[in-house]
């Protein structure tokens, strides 16, 4: 086979049998097939798109690029969970201890942010001595010994989606459907879960702008880990707003620790109860969502939290400590009204700019930075009352507060988000 003619076959909009792409990937992350070839491959997949079964065969190609975690050895059924990515995101944090306080096992493999703000590994990094490589044995046997580990990927896991996505990422072949899907799907079926949860964010601060196009990809992941025989649900998720009330890696483990608590919103705490109902069903075991709620605010998933950080070589008494930015800024009304809009992406990138997140993947964190949210869209604020406090080492010049102030709407509507909009299985 030759790179140049399957290029030639997909960029005139006929499929690849299942040989050509096994041959493609497999040529591709052993160094046979160039970037530029692959590049232009990938191009031809952004026009004419691919069949649900090329997907298929795509996504199982890549994955055979590389170790397969086998599982085997933890009893019971063995879940994961994914997020396409957001503002504020630290659903893993707490959504991972919660289910695994229930007795069912949560061996997730992470990744790191970049853009907006940090991933779940980087906010894992906020906290002092916290492990996140670790032997295979190793997880297995922290997951065997407390039902829960959240580790990095390791370099052996689908090399060819790391070789192809860096290349998509400046080739602007990332947002296309089928190669979201089998990117995702290849890691979630090499980390040997047996059950997997998907959420799908949507908004301005996602990936996917549009309900449409986030139920597409959705279902075409549903369908990739029931083809392979995964049990697989997705949600799609609001992500016009941040997650919660904090954006920042050390802030959103305080907020993940106070929502552990009973001591956060009711909005994102109930949210959470929801995601866990659904990620419980799929290890069958059902549960109402008061008994879930109980386990979340009364200390049983932050002592499965707190065991996962030791058992990582985190320091427990550095996990409850407060942020120690220099400059704390509190942005004000100017008006009474209602929350009407705080678009995610401004306010991620805005956070960013900061060190909150990355702009390329050798930027830096600072892990103390970022943004709460004192108030919500939805909520009433009176004129001089603080809409959120600002988290920084360096002074933030009037410029920069001026841009925060005119991503804050405040209306007259008091608009009611809904967090879960669809449920696809």
């Amino acid at each position: 086979m030759r790179a140049v003619d399957l290029i030639q076959k997909k960029r005139d909009g006929l499929e690849l049998t299942t040989d050509e792409i096994q041959w493609l990937i497999e040529s591709y992350a052993s160094g046979k097939v160039p970037d530029y070839q692959m590049a232009a491959w990938a191009m031809a997949v952004y026009f004419q798109g691919m069949s649900t079964r090329e997907t298929k065969d795509l996504t199982m190609a890549m994955v055979a690029t590389g170790d397969q975690i086998d599982l085997s050895a933890i009893q019971g059924i063995k879940t994961d969970k994914h997020s396409t990515g957001g503002v504020g995101d630290k659903v893993t944090l707490i959504l991972a201890p919660l289910v695994a306080s229930f007795g069912v096992p949560v061996a997730k493999m992470s990744g790191r942010g970049l853009g907006h703000t940090g991933g779940t590994l980087d906010k894992l990094e906020a906290i002092k001595g916290y492990q996140i490589e670790q032997a295979q044995d190793a997880f297995i046997k922290q997951v065997q010994a407390i039902g829960l580990s959240v580790i990095g990927q390791s370099n052996q896991l689908v090399p060819a989606d790391k070789l192809l996505y860096a290349l998509r990422d400046v080739t602007a072949t990332v947002d296309i459907i089928p190669l979201i899907a089998s990117s995702v799907m290849s890691k979630k079926i090499a980390a040997g879960a047996d059950a997997i949860l998907l959420d799908v964010t949507v908004g301005q601060g996602a990936f996917m702008k549009t309900i449409e196009e986030a139920e597409e990809l959705a279902q075409t992941m549903v369908d990739l880990g029931k083809a392979v025989g995964r049990q697989t649900v997705a949600v799609i998720t609001d992500m016009s707003q941040p997650v919660g009330q904090a954006i920042g890696n050390r802030l959103e483990v305080l907020e993940a620790i106070a929502i552990m608590k009973g001591q956060a919103r009711e909005d994102v705490t109930q949210f959470i109860c929801e995601l866990a109902q659904i990620m419980l069903g799929l290890a069958g075991k059902e549960e109402d969502l008061k008994t879930i709620h109980e386990h979340l605010i009364k200390g049983k998933a932050l002592a499965k939290f707190e065991a996962m950080v030791e058992a990582q070589g985190g320091d427990l008494s550095d996990l409850h400590r407060p942020s120690s930015a220099e400059f704390v800024t509190e942005i004000t009304a100017e008006e009474a009204g209602f929350i009407e809009e705080l678009p995610a992406l401004a306010f991620g990138l805005f956070a960013m700019k900061f060190g909150a997140g990355r702009s390329v993947k050798t930027d830096s964190l600072d892990y103390e930075s970022g943004i709460v949210f004192v108030k919500k869209v939805g909520d009433r604020v009176n004129k001089g009352e603080i809409i959120a406090k600002i988290y920084s080492n360096q002074k933030l010049n009037d410029n920069l507060l001026t841009n925060f102030k005119k991503n804050v709407k405040i209306g007259t509507t008091k608009n009611q988000p809904k967090d879960i909009i669809k449920i696809i299985s």
